[in-house]
């Protein structure tokens, strides 16, 4: 049997267990968290009030917060490239509607409102170049999204599990600095988000638990590949208008590792963790492919960390269209 076949076997035969993992995972629309629930009421006589609170608290904001914030709005804005994405995946049947599909289009509901109130947030705050952003965001979204997984679903939900942690991780910080600086509201919509994101990780873990315990040889060499291959963040072809494709993530990341927002220290955190998680040091009745990629893989994080290590970040910050120094003052 080829291994496109194995692989939509062992997604049919996980499928009876999709619909419980959204219950066990997703909240229901009507008792989960709005935008609106963190921005002012426009219905209200106190909306402008609440408008100046924003823009006033802001202030205390320096320059390279606002680029990490924008970048991550605009990684959560792309999510139409995900979801279509995700949707093409072996096993996931957008046709028939399957429960695969049905995870995929629950759980694009609720990362969509991550975007919208991080968005509604900064249009407030009256702080950033929001058309230059909207540019930025339509760019990203037109220029497609490939992170290397193909149609395969073990190094999509390989790729998935890595990377919800890591955006679980980036709002985080983001809600502590917002903290320090004495931005309540902010601190606590960023902190709601990666709980979001943290929830997410965690039912992509599973699926990739679930999986090593039917087909651990395939899914150890698919772990392998991504993790050899490297993870390409979602945002990677990221620019601003005038640029070509990826040209505005390196200055991001740049950016988001000099505040302490995400790390390379942090990527191989993840991978640890991922290799603590799925408890790849005793998984067994591995082929000697997959044995050879476990040792791989075991060694890997020591590895990634004396290069991690070795990393020198620029000290000055990028000056990104998005956000204007003249608009901080």
């Amino acid at each position: 049997m080829s291994l496109k076949n194995v692989r939509l076997e062992v997604m049919q035969h996980l499928e009876k267990d999709v619909d419980h993992l959204i219950e066990k995972y997703l909240i229901p629309i009507e008792k989960i968290w709005q935008p609106t629930d963190f921005l002012p009421d426009s219905e209200s006589d106190n909306f402008y009030d609440e408008v100046k609170e924003i823009r006033e608290l802001s202030k205390e904001l320096p320059y390279d917060f606002w680029v990490v914030l924008v970048g991550d709005m605009i990684t959560e804005e792309a999510l139409p490239s995900y979801e279509s994405w995700l949707m093409d995946v072996e096993g996931v049947d957008q046709v028939g509607r399957n429960s695969w599909s049905k995870w995929v289009m629950h759980w694009t509901a609720e990362e969509n409102r991550h975007g919208d109130v991080l968005n509604k947030y900064l249009y407030l705050s009256g702080r950033v170049n929001m058309r230059e952003i909207e540019k930025t965001t339509q760019y990203l979204i037109a220029d497609g999204f490939d992170i290397g997984t193909d149609r395969d679903p073990y190094k999509n939900f390989v790729y998935t599990s890595f990377q919800e942690l890591a955006t679980y991780i980036s709002h985080n910080r983001v809600a502590k600095i917002a903290k320090e600086k004495g931005n309540k509201q902010l601190a606590k919509m960023c902190k709601i988000i990666s709980g979001d994101e943290m929830r997410h990780h965690h039912a992509y873990s599973e699926f990739v638990e679930r999986i090593f315990e039917v087909d651990p040889s395939q899914m150890m060499m698919a772990f392998h590949y991504m993790m050899k291959k490297k993870i390409a963040m979602p945002a990677h072809f990221l620019r601003e208008s005038g640029d070509k494709i990826g040209t505005a993530f390196e200055e991001f990341s740049n950016t988001a590792q000099r505040i302490g927002v995400y790390t390379s220290a942090d990527y191989v955190d993840i991978l640890q963790k991922l290799i603590d998680r799925w408890d790849i040091s005793n998984i067994k009745n591995l082929s000697d492919d997959a044995e050879r990629a476990r040792d791989y893989l075991m060694k890997l994080p020591a590895r990634m960390l004396r290069l991690a290590d070795r990393i020198t970040i620029p000290e000055n910050s990028y000056q990104f269209k998005w956000v204007e120094p003249a608009r901080l003052k």
